[in-house]
């Protein structure tokens, strides 16, 4: 992504959360400004007793009433801290979890090819890291901000009406202050901004690392990935010292113009009260407000750097927001009637129906004057050269990329003029890459279904039925926990066939109207493969309970397509051969050497149809 600016307009993004919040962030502000005027009010108390003590006319009992009242109103201050804190902190952890839900739900709408674009530990990044920025920017920040404005104004007031003469040359550093707070800002921002890139750049060397352990130690290349997390995480180091640097700069200052200003008051007041102009309690009540100014100026500090950092926090998640599908959902714009009122009718045939279909990638064409049938119940078999275009047609089916318009129709209606949603739910797809998550392989398997995995497991049936199809009941009773066995993060803890078997397993649970396999079985042996094939033939083309699905494989060996109806060859993005086995065979051209090729390979004669 490119780098984002750390204007303030990126704020626009949290207007209508802060709108849903108003009511509670009003009350937190009403309980700051009540802490603030408490704050305030307490020098005065401490004026009045010295001024009674040093006049030696005081009475021991009003002493103690101001010294109750003092009590009760730092009381009221400690009250007053929870709520406000209660209210504005709250509120800004609400709003932080309500945009991080948000955002990952964008991110799920957000079409393939930005996340081929897009590194996921610079999204995770800006998921956590950034977002914690956002929130300090609305909590605190705006605490810092009410505290500048309401207690340095307060206060400024009170000394010059207590004492002007004294309070206009004891300011005199202020102003350096308001220009340094100026200057600051501009700088935080900037410093922000390349430690954030630098914590995205080493979150993405820690992800991509370990998921790709077994690859650093079979390769025995640990050495070489601690060297490069060693310079992301020297790089972040870096960054964050110029930042400590600039506050190590910034807060000492700050503190020294303000201690500055108190001793200016002891020169100039201490002269004023010893000539009879300023009581001892007045100078005292001096001193506390000059001290109690300290944190509203250095607050202003805190919530520059909050608001910058937040602004820098807000451009990276704006940039997320901002960014569109490229597959968007067209149906909103059409009438329910464009859609076909029985799907499933004998009479929408064909499936599937592609005319001229072109498509390509960064100008190189990838797909290239297809032309193609598929009936319903059809089992297609797609085979090819690396690269020749095959996984490719199959994702315009389900537009996880966008085909021309008119050239893909499913049940006779254009992909692009399908509700998404619908589209996407009449297919199961085992991917190539057998993609697990970290849960047990259970709920790996019901993942499929789509709903709540406790009330499925329930139908137990469902679920052994699926384990059955993909010839994963073997392997179950060697697990020590039987299908309630955990597996690792990707199905690390699973071996390459039973990693496929258990992606197979998932999409037949779904017994969705097309079930594609790329490539799914060529991690498992001949006898197995030949075995979840007859399963699966037999589960989608079962005439007596009304079933016929249409089926699709993806794959290299000739073994996993001798089932299939037709197969279909591509080379190039071209067809180059379509027929059954049996006729692909005998043409004698790639399909035929092939299967000649595998036969040899593997020792044994392989039947076609």
């Amino acid at each position: 992504m490119s780098r984002p600016s750390a204007s303030l307009k990126e704020y626009k993004l949290l207007l209508p959360y802060l709108a849903r919040y108003k009511n509670r962030y009003l009350i937190g502000i009403i309980f700051l400004i009540i802490v603030d005027a408490a704050q305030i009010a307490i020098p005065q108390f401490v004026r009045i007793i010295i001024d009674m003590i040093s006049t030696g006319d005081f009475e021991w009992n009003r002493i103690i009433f101001l010294s109750i009242c003092m009590t009760g109103i730092m009381a009221l201050v400690s009250v007053g801290r929870f709520f406000w804190r209660y209210f504005i902190n709250g509120s800004s952890r609400r709003i932080e979890a309500q945009l991080r839900e948000d955002l990952f739900e964008h991110m799920q709408k957000l079409s393939w090819d930005f996340y081929q674009k897009n590194k996921i530990g610079d999204l995770m990044a800006r998921s956590i890291n950034d977002l914690h920025g956002i929130r300090m920017a609305i909590g605190m920040g705006l605490v810092a901000f009410f505290d500048f404005i309401f207690m340095a104004t307060a206060i400024l007031i009170i000394i010059f009406v207590q004492d002007a003469d004294s309070a206009i040359v004891s300011i005199i550093p202020l102003p350096l202050v308001t220009v340094l707070i100026l200057v600051f800002g501009g700088l935080v921002g900037k410093k922000f901004r390349v430690s954030h890139e630098a914590y995205s750049k080493l979150s993405d060397r820690t992800q991509e690392t370990f998921s790709g352990i077994s690859v650093v130690k079979s390769f025995r290349k640990e050495w070489w990935f601690i060297k490069k997390f060693a310079d992301s995480n020297d790089d972040y180091r870096k960054a964050n010292m110029e930042l400590v640097r600039l506050f190590g700069f910034f807060f000492p200052f700050v503190s020294f113009l303000s201690g500055l200003t108190i001793l200016i008051m002891l020169a100039v007041g201490g002269v004023r009260v010893i000539n009879g102009l300023m009581t001892p309690g007045s100078l005292v009540a001096m001193f506390r407000y000059l001290g109690m100014l300290i944190w509203p100026l250095m607050g202003a500090g805190f919530m520059v750097n909050m608001i910058q950092r937040g602004a820098v926090s807000l451009g990276r998640i704006n940039e997320i927001m901002k960014t569109e599908p490229s597959i968007k959902d067209n149906f909103k714009d059409k009438p329910e009637d464009d859609l076909p009122k029985l799907l499933f009718s004998e009479s929408l045939t064909p499936a599937v129906e592609i005319t001229d279909l072109e498509f390509s990638y960064n100008d190189k064409k990838v797909l290239d004057g297809i032309n193609l049938k598929i009936e319903r119940g059809q089992w297609l078999g797609i085979m090819g050269k690396t690269g020749s275009g095959k996984w490719t047609l199959a994702k315009t089916f389900m537009r996880m990329i966008d085909p021309p318009q008119g050239c893909v129709k499913i049940f006779g209606l254009d992909v692009r003029d399908w509700p998404l949603e619908s589209l996407r739910s009449l297919f199961a797809v085992s991917p190539q890459d057998s993609y697990l998550f970290s849960d047990t392989i259970a709920n790996n398997i019901m993942y499929g279904k789509g709903e709540d995995t406790e009330v499925i497991r329930e139908e137990e049936s469902v679920l052994n039925n699926a384990i059955n199809l993909a010839s994963l009941n073997k392997d179950m009773e060697n697990f020590q926990y039987g299908k309630d066995t955990l597996v690792g993060e990707r199905g690390l803890t699973l071996s390459g066939g039973q990693k496929q078997r258990t992606a197979i397993a998932r999409a037949a649970i779904m017994n969705a109207e097309f079930l594609v396999l790329d490539d799914s079985l060529s991690a498992v042996d001949n006898e197995t493969e030949q075995k979840i094939l007859l399963n699966l033939l037999n589960e989608r083309k079962n005439a007596a309970s009304g079933k016929n699905c249409t089926t699709i494989i993806i794959s290299h060996r000739v073994s996993s397509l001798k089932y299939a109806d037709n197969v279909l060859v591509l080379d190039k993005g071209k067809i180059l051969e379509y027929g059954s086995p049996a006729e692909l065979v005998s043409a004698g051209g790639y399909y035929s050497r092939m299967a000649a090729f595998q036969r040899l390979e593997c020792g044994t004669e392989i039947k076609n149809g």
